[in-house]
């Protein structure tokens, strides 16, 4: 066998060892995991998440997960908390204390403090009887399952789990608290997330910005609003304010003989595509590529059909809406 063939084959064999250890997981899971979900969802502070080594790393990520889906956490090093973060971790909150062992040195003064001062504690650990978890309020006990390194040695499948426990708590208290797209959003304001999560009324140009005109407007004014206004296009409105019809570049070429002759309801297209402002920025993207236009007219629900914005594809690719 050739290295790469070897190289696919420890990977495979990595990844259906630490299968099975999730497995394992989701049934030994008991009344503890619920029972810490009550702990959490019961504190007025936070969720003071805490490990040492890979422990710590799943930590951070746990903790991280915590928070931008609607339980504020924060990841105490256990190291530093031994040098004055003790003080980050106060009686409205929750600790949530990782070691697979769970007789990991470094832990001994966070556990000891959240035992002092009645501070909930939650121990998740992969040893029976370890001091972690005989300390705890909450104890659960991850099961055993092999390490994928081969040698027993390397924290592998173990953390595996301890992220996905991690996970599972993160969804669960999501899903009890009702957390929306919309909440999200709001803790994921940057960066690919927020921009996915962008809706048609965050980017649309509104108020005095509108290119429209009415259905009466001669042609030489319709050209003057949408040279003032840079979208390309003017929407035509009756007298009631509804939007009904769009003039577009490409109407302006049908009707070059005489253009200046008709008014604007004999030159635009009716019935233009349109989108709601509650709609996300992907979703009108994909209807302009569909439809190859760049710009849409956004109108509300309400049945008076009123124009109320306009959405251009490159406010939403300036956004990073692809």
């Amino acid at each position: 066998m050739d290295d790469k063939s070897q190289f696919l084959t420890t990977a495979r064999r990595v990844i259906a060892i630490e299968a099975r250890g999730l497995d394992a997981l989701a049934a030994a899971l008991d009344g503890s995991f619920s029972a810490a979900i009550d702990l959490i969802l019961a504190a007025r502070g936070r969720v003071i998440v805490s490990g040492m080594g890979k422990s710590g790393h799943v930590g951070r990520k746990i903790a991280a997960t915590l928070a931008s889906t609607g339980t504020p956490a924060q990841f105490v090093h256990p190291a530093e908390a031994s040098h004055g973060d003790l003080g980050m971790v106060t009686e409205g909150d929750v600790a949530l204390v990782l070691s697979n062992s769970g007789e990991t040195p470094e832990l001994a003064d966070i556990v000891a403090h959240t035992r002092r001062f009645g501070i909930p504690l939650i121990g998740v650990a992969g040893r029976a009887g370890s001091t972690l978890l005989t300390q705890a309020d909450v104890a659960i006990l991850l099961p055993r399952a092999d390490e994928a390194c081969g040698t027993g040695i390397v924290p592998t499948t173990s953390t595996t789990m301890t992220l996905a426990l991690g996970d599972a708590l993160a969804v669960a208290l999501m899903e009890h608290r009702r957390f929306t797209p919309d909440h999200f959003r709001a803790f994921h304001p940057g960066g690919k997330l927020g921009a996915r999560l962008l809706k048609v009324a965050d980017l649309m140009h509104g108020g005095e910005t509108l290119p429209l005109v009415g259905e009466a407007a001669p042609m030489a004014e319709v050209l003057v609003e949408m040279s003032r206004k840079g979208f390309g296009v003017a929407g035509v409105v009756d007298a009631a304010g509804r939007l009904t019809g769009i003039v577009t570049d490409g109407d302006l070429r049908r009707h070059m003989d005489g253009l200046l002759s008709h008014r604007a309801a004999e030159v635009m297209t009716r019935g233009p595509r349109t989108i709601a402002p509650g709609a996300v920025a992907e979703k009108a993207v994909a209807l302009m590529k569909d439809r190859k236009i760049t710009s849409l007219f956004v109108v509300g629900d309400d049945p008076d059909g009123r124009p109320l914005g306009i959405l251009n594809i490159h406010d939403c690719l300036r956004a990073g809406v692809v």
